[in-house]
């Protein structure tokens, strides 16, 4: 963040302030949750993110990632060759279509 954009983003929270509208809030005078894994995300990706799951929306890439979690898992536990060769091919299914749409989101935010 610029050094005009931090003075511009403080002037506009003190606005608030004064106008009344950071009070009553959702989780007021209680501890920010902890997040240790916002802290590698870019904090404009998780706002993003946050607010969709608030709205009970759930972006394609992570419905995609859980999906290549579970599918990893079932792949785990099969031990005949033919179910591991199309648990495998299904796994590269879904994880490619996460990497399509984790670029995509890249692309959407430049």
């Amino acid at each position: 963040m610029t050094h005009d954009t931090g003075k511009m983003a403080e002037r506009q929270m003190l606005k608030a302030l004064a106008e009344g509208k950071l009070s009553g809030l959702e989780g007021e005078g209680k501890p920010l949750p902890d997040r240790p894994e916002a802290a590698y995300v870019d904090p404009g990706i998780a706002v993003g993110f946050r607010v969709m799951a608030e709205a009970g929306v759930i972006p394609e890439e992570i419905a995609l990632k859980k999906q290549v979690a579970a599918q990893a898992a079932h792949l785990a536990t099969l031990t005949d060759p033919d179910d591991r060769k199309a648990a495998m091919a299904e796994l590269a299914r879904l994880q490619l279509r996460q990497a399509i749409a984790e670029e995509a989101r890249r692309r959407f935010l430049r």
